[in-house]
């Protein structure tokens, strides 16, 4: 634990340090596992990396910290993370982790703890968290493997959610095989989740025929040369897929909804039945805003007033429902394309973990285009795992693999 204590002083990859083993037998007995904050754990504080969440210790246990504890699993901490998944750099929150390959750039985000802790720690699986591309990309940045699931295939019960519709729990490791242990462990449907589904994974994990997504390669050069030079190795001949509709409209299409989830969700932190409270003053309008304005961070209060607008009545057709449309519309190019292609292969960002200083001087739509690559599976609720592949200046670089729905295996036997 001292050396636990050491790594987070200097790094801020967790917000809660914990030692948690219920049994000392079962399958994952001698793995430590670091989870999202946003998960909950019984008696373990869990903010959503939020102080509107300051104290809340949850009476129950998440079902993935049900099922890994009942396999012995050792539990080591909460991991840090956006404002309730808010953002693609780990820098919306109260504590900002860093870098392992170099303490002055961003981790990514959300799950940004998750991955530097992946990065730092030995016999180690990370359980985190994906909206849009909040494992992918901290995987990449900071060089592990991040798997994301086909959406339903891990429960989300006792997950703080940011988008129901786009919420999925999924892992990081240093290596594939810790990824498969623990999703053998955590994987399948839970009463408890109407969203989770059962187990019907395909278990066919050959690939005749893969493509390249063709707008993905609009990177850094580097980054391109690298991923175009790795598929070759590996998989020898490929072919170019162009996703029009996703490439146009996916990340539009994604912030309407993902906001408007989020503006929903988020309307339960009033000061009065959940979370952070102040002295009962004003009408209920005033109140709520106090609360409200004096603990969500700027990221949280901008995607509460964009999403809301977007649901309104008055402009709900015009934004919101036709965001649906438009997703239906990529999820039908995506099954399109698995037709003819087993993978799909992408870079999993378009450059190297940027500098705080860097991304200071971003605005906010800047930063929401970082974030193109990743959610276009995340819309559709693909498989998809981050592969470290290499290094430009030191930085780790991610390839990012995606199957057709169930094809999980598929895409995480070809990772390794």
């Amino acid at each position: 634990m001292k050396d636990l204590q050491k790594i987070n002083k200097e790094y801020n990859c967790f917000n809660t340090i914990c030692n948690i083993q219920e049994k000392k037998t079962g399958k994952l007995k001698d793995l430590k596992i670091s989870v999202k904050d946003c998960i909950c754990i019984k008696d373990i504080e869990s903010r959503a990396g939020s102080k509107i969440l300051e104290g809340y210790k949850p009476v129950f246990d998440a079902t993935v910290i049900e099922k890994v504890k009942k396999e012995g699993a050792i539990i080591i901490g909460k991991t840090s993370q956006d404002e309730f998944g808010f953002g693609s750099f780990s820098t919306n929150t109260y504590n900002i982790p860093k870098n392992p390959y170099d303490k002055t750039r961003v981790c990514g985000g959300s799950s940004g703890g998750a991955a530097s802790a992946t990065a730092l720690l030995d016999n180690h699986v990370a359980i985190a968290e994906s909206t849009g591309g909040s494992i992918a990309c901290p995987a990449a940045f900071c060089g592990v493997y991040g798997y994301t699931p086909t959406y339903g295939l891990i429960s989300r019960y006792g997950l703080i959610d940011y988008g129901n519709s786009l919420d999925k729990i999924g892992l990081m490791a240093k290596n594939i095989k810790d990824i498969k242990r623990v999703l053998e462990t955590i994987k399948g449907y839970d009463e408890k989740d109407s969203t989770s589904i059962k187990d019907n994974l395909k278990k066919d994990t050959k690939v005749k025929k893969i493509a390249v997504i063709k707008e993905s390669l609009n990177v850094n050069p580097e980054i391109r040369d690298i991923v175009l030079k790795y598929v070759k190795e590996k998989y020898g001949e490929y072919d170019e897929i162009s996703l029009p509709i996703t490439n146009k409209y996916g990340l539009a299409c994604y912030y309407i909804i993902a906001m408007a989830e989020s503006s929903t969700n988020l309307a339960k932190f009033c000061g009065m039945r959940y979370g952070a409270s102040l002295e009962l003053k004003g009408n209920f309008d005033e109140y709520f805003s106090k609360v409200r304005t004096k603990y969500f961070e700027k990221e949280s209060k901008r995607r509460i007033m964009l999403g809301t607008f977007a649901r309104m009545a008055g402009y709900r057709d015009a934004y919101y429902l036709k965001a649906a449309k438009v997703r239906t519309l990529i999820i039908n190019e995506y099954k399109k394309a698995f037709k003819k292609y087993d993978l799909l292969i992408s870079p999993s960002m378009p450059v190297i973990a940027p500098k705080f200083s860097e991304i200071d001087k971003l605005n906010p739509l800047d930063v929401y285009m970082f974030d193109n690559l990743t959610i276009g599976p995340n819309l559709a609720g693909l498989p998809h795992l981050s592969v470290p592949i290499g290094k430009i200046k030191n930085m780790p670089i991610g390839l990012m693999i995606i199957g057709d729905h169930l094809n999980d295996y598929k895409v995480i036997e070809n990772g390794m």
